[in-house]
């Protein structure tokens, strides 16, 4: 069989596969089900179903109004089951939709000919050699390639973490099942899948209680302890190798790729993260680290066993053992003299042992790095040079990422926080009695002068409110935490709602309190701390340029990027951007701010580092990690990368070693291969980049225009949100310590974007992933020519292609005849059906458009798989999302009557879980 027919038809096989692993699940599930509830409930399930399927095949209203009948004549506690059922079904396709991945990204490399998966390491090194990059040319895009993924507890995971362990056991079966083995193995290996499938069923899947800060803590460190200590480095040694199979020579790949978090650091609007919550998860952060260390160097011990009876060591070697073996005095010490490398490494040990604790202990990541390339360099004596010593390199590299913070915690609190604490602060020492009235320009004045004066404001026998002595605290905190867990424990403070250059001066202030920030008499300057702003709302989007412009020539904030190496980090919000103007228009504006910002900042000599503050759905930025890096500017590639990793993401991405590696080296490739490309591409794309953003401007206004008519405008759109989604009662899902609102308000305004986007996404609506895009498109599409235009947009834009291909995605995840159900639920019948028919309309409009400007007949036509993955669970999501319309209303109902509906509540939930699960989004 040759190539081309080889791939031709490797598809077809591998999705009928992939139908196998779950109609084999489906049976196990089916068994099951017959044990704990009997035919009864197994025949139950099995006509809803059936009923599900036929609604999806035909669309007959007979169809629908059978398996309506079937839902509504659900009673408890069989009804329960039922539900748990759809739930569990959807979890168990995704396990095997995440091991078909594994498996196709195996049937790859095993394969003998030139085919070499897209986005593989293989095919970003490829890429540079067809594009005739030199060696010095790589070398110099290794220097700027810098991708930070920052975990963060916002409340999108809506599994619990015991049901996750359940999920990876069942996938590293199902893996199993995969290899070559005998009849007795199969058996063994699906008995415990068996089991582990019932103990899913046979557990809890939803928290009693509301997840605290340090559960989240313990919930992020999970993914470091489980795949990514082992895969970042992973990453790095498989690029240098490949770079060195193509390039003929060494390569000492940088510490490109990193992962921080917010977990315990994050205290915007959630009043349970303190000072003290940062420091203990900077205790568990390198807690972890250290035990990762000693499992590392206790695997060491036992393969260097080497005897310098049969090797040479160097002389370096002997005096560092000489010189610390009075360490063990106390303790028993490596049994055999000769074998000289265990007599260093149970020193190492003792060492490590005492981090944090007593002077013995390693005082940083650098001094147990020396005594690693201290082994390295005499291990290289006597083994051969053609051949790596593959163990000790991957701990160097680990403890070159993780040092002993393990991930950098970012620290962020809202701007109205930190004015509030400095005007209590200068009120105190009678600099002024009301700064929050001051204009701007007073401000930036006062703050200048403050900054500019070494002596401090606070004194030890003040006393201020509690929020302001938080404030403080935290500040002080940081100083501490960089002194006790080194400079890279904590390094950003990010300040959300950043709405003048004032915000920034505000926190460079808090941090001259704490002794972070300092200019000395003869005008040094000291700076321990970068201060980001986030851009969050359409305006701020549009004032960042001069806000940033105003920094930069003030002269006390240039100090202080002088002594941060001249970097200035910009964090985007692309979910409350897109809550303030819509998807479209949100896009357009975070696309644009970068290219303004970063132009502007290049005349500064200022390097930025963008801080992209995407979701895990499509309504607040999510997608692909590699399609969204290739959605930015190119230009801005260069400068360093920053992403968060949110909720369902980190399970769906990180889970599993091999999944998180297919995930972070096609992040790696899309990297790697755009920064390659900037300077051809800018000037390739100059001239007709013009005419591009011209275009996006126009369909941006007519975006928002109707966009914020029916959001802000509209009277009744927020009772129409509030009644035709389940909104009201995600707050009871405990997926997170934050509350759904900022300081519990009932605004719009005060809304998070998280649950803002969960409810619209289980009503299937998704109204924040698509509405108002079609109009935009549909209307500059009715100049002449324009329709040709957005076309070659689509082709040749990476942008343009991401929001087209994102707007396709969330069409087809929506689901009208479900969205139906959902809006029925207003109480006031003619503002349901009026609001209804307008996202109707808007949405037939959309796909439309999307049609036009891909040219497809349907929706996802070029990327099969998900077209089909969606396909395949339509049926098994809609028995939840009718469900869960029938229990709402009758929840509600007793609510408004001050009935007892606790187990109601708890069906409720338990379809939202199930939905999420089915769409593999929450917020």
């Amino acid at each position: 069989m040759t190539v081309k027919s080889l791939v031709k038809t490797e598809p077809a096989s591998s999705q009928y596969r992939l139908k196998k692993d779950i109609e084999f699940l489906e049976q196990w599930l089916d068994k099951i089900i017959l044990y704990e509830g009997g035919e009864t409930l197994l025949n139950k399930i099995r006509k809803i179903r059936e009923s599900a399927k036929l609604l999806r095949e035909d669309h007959h209203p007979s169809a629908y109004k059978r398996l309506k009948e079937e839902i509504t004549n659900l009673k408890p506690p069989f009804r329960q089951n039922v539900i748990r059922f759809f739930a569990i079904y959807l979890h168990l396709v995704n396990i095997a939709e995440q091991n078909h991945r594994i498996r196709r990204r195996r049937e790859y490399q095993q394969r003998e000919d030139a085919v070499i998966q897209p986005g593989s390491l293989e095919k970003g090194v490829e890429t540079l050699i067809e594009n005739h990059i030199t060696s010095d040319e790589v070398n110099d895009l290794l220097q700027t390639l810098s991708l930070e993924l920052i975990i963060t507890a916002h409340p999108t995971e809506a599994t619990r973490r015991t049901v996750l362990q359940i999920h990876e056991r069942i996938a590293e079966l199902l893996m199993a099942l995969d290899k070559p083995c005998t009849k007795r193995e199969k058996k063994s290996l699906q008995d415990r899948l068996f089991t582990e499938i019932t103990a899913l069923w046979q557990t809890n899947e939803l928290r009693d209680k509301k997840l605290t800060v340090m559960n989240e803590v313990s919930n992020g460190l999970y993914y470091f302890d489980e795949t990514l200590f082992d895969v970042l480095p992973q990453i790095h040694q498989d690029l240098e190798e490949l770079l060195f199979e193509k390039y003929k020579q060494k390569w000492r790949v940088p510490s490109f790729l990193r992962f921080g978090s917010w977990i315990g650091g994050d205290r915007d609007g959630n009043p349970n993260v303190t000072a003290q919550t940062t420091w203990k998860t900077l205790e568990r952060h390198r807690k972890l680290a250290l035990s990762k260390y000693q499992q590392s160097l206790e695997e060491l011990k036992d393969r260097l066993s080497h005897s310098t009876k049969r090797v040479q060591v160097t002389d370096e070697l002997k005096a560092s053992i000489k010189k610390d073996i009075s360490l063990l005095e106390n303790k028993q010490k490596w049994r055999n003299e000769d074998e000289i490398y265990r007599c260093k490494v149970k020193i190492m040990l003792e060492r490590l042992s005492q981090v944090g604790k007593t002077e013995a202990g390693y005082q940083s990541p650098d001094e147990l790095l020396d005594d690693l390339y201290m082994i390295q360099k005499s291990i290289e004596r006597h083994h051969h040079h053609g051949y790596s010593f593959n163990l000790l390199q991957k701990l160097i590299r680990q403890v070159e990422l993780f040092g002993f913070h393990l991930a950098s915690l970012d620290i962020r609190n809202h701007s109205g926080e930190h004015e509030e604490a400095v005007a209590e602060i200068f009120r105190s020492v009678n600099i002024v009695s009301d700064y929050k009235a001051l204009t701007e320009e007073e401000k930036v004045n006062l703050l200048t002068q403050v900054l500019q004066d070494p002596r401090p404001l606070i004194s030890i026998y003040d006393r201020y409110s509690p929020e302001t002595q938080e404030m403080i605290d935290v500040f002080r905190m940081i100083r501490k935490a960089q002194e006790e867990f080194g400079e890279q424990a904590i390094q950003v403070y990010l300040i959300s709602m950043t709405q003048s250059a004032s915000d920034l001066l505000e926190v460079l202030v808090l941090a001259k309190e704490a002794g972070l920030y300092r200019v000395y008499p003869d005008g040094r300057t000291v700076s321990r701390l970068d201060i980001a702003p986030l851009l969050e709302t359409i305006d701020d989007l549009i004032s960042g340029p001069k806000i940033m412009k105003q920094l930069f020539e003030t002269d006390v904030y240039r100090q202080h990027l002088s002594a941060r190496r001249d970097s200035q980090e910009i964090m985007l919000g692309y979910s409350d951007s897109s809550k303030d103007g819509g998807t479209l228009t949100a896009n357009w504006k975070l696309y644009k701010a970068q290219q303004e910002i970063h132009n502007m900042a290049k005349k500064y000599d200022i390097r930025l580092k963008f801080f992209h503050g995407r979701g895990g759905s499509l309504g607040r930025g999510g997608g692909p990690l590699n399609r969204s890096l290739l959605s930015q500017p190119f230009e801005t590639l260069g400068d360093g990368v920053k992403m968060t990793e949110q909720g369902e993401v980190l399970s769906a991405r990180y889970l599993l070693s091999d999944i998180a590696y297919r995930s972070l080296e096609q992040a790696t490739t899309a990297l790697l291969t755009a920064i390659a490309h900037v300077s051809h591409e800018a000037e390739r794309n100059q001239s007709r980049s013009i005419e591009w953003e011209r275009a996006m401007d126009e369909i941006s206004a007519f975006s928002l225009e109707k966009y914020q008519s029916l959001v802000f405008k509209d009277t009744d759109f927020l009772t129409y949100f509030r009644q035709a989604t389940p909104l009201l009662e995600l707050g009871a899902l405990n997926i997170g310590s934050r509350p759904m609102s900022r300081k519990g308000s009932a605004r719009f305004e005060d809304l998070r974007a998280i649950p803002w986007v969960f409810a619209w996404t289980q009503s299937r609506q998704l109204l924040p992933a698509w509405f108002a895009a079609g109009t935009g498109l549909y209307r500059f599409a009715q100049q002449e020519g324009s329709l040709n235009l957005l076309q070659h947009m689509y082709q040749n834009w990476p942008f343009f292609r991401s929001t087209i291909d994102n707007l396709q995605m969330a069409l087809t995840k929506a689901d009208l005849p479900a969205a139906k159900e959902y809006a029925d639920m207003v109480k006031d019948k003619a503002v349901g059906k009026r609001i209804f028919d307008e996202i109707k309309e808007e949405y037939h409009i959309t796909k439309e458009m999307v049609l036009k400007i891909t040219k497809q007949k349907d929706l996802l036509d070029h990327i099969p798989n998900i077209k089909e993955s969606v396909k395949l669970r339509n049926p098994y999501v809609d028995p939840l999302n009718f469900l869960q319309v029938e229990l709402i209303t009758e929840l509600r109902q007793k609510i408004d009557k001050n009935e007892e509906a606790d187990e109601l509540l708890r069906e409720v939930l338990l379809t939202i879980n199930g939905v999420a699960a089915g769409l593999r989004n929450t917020g």
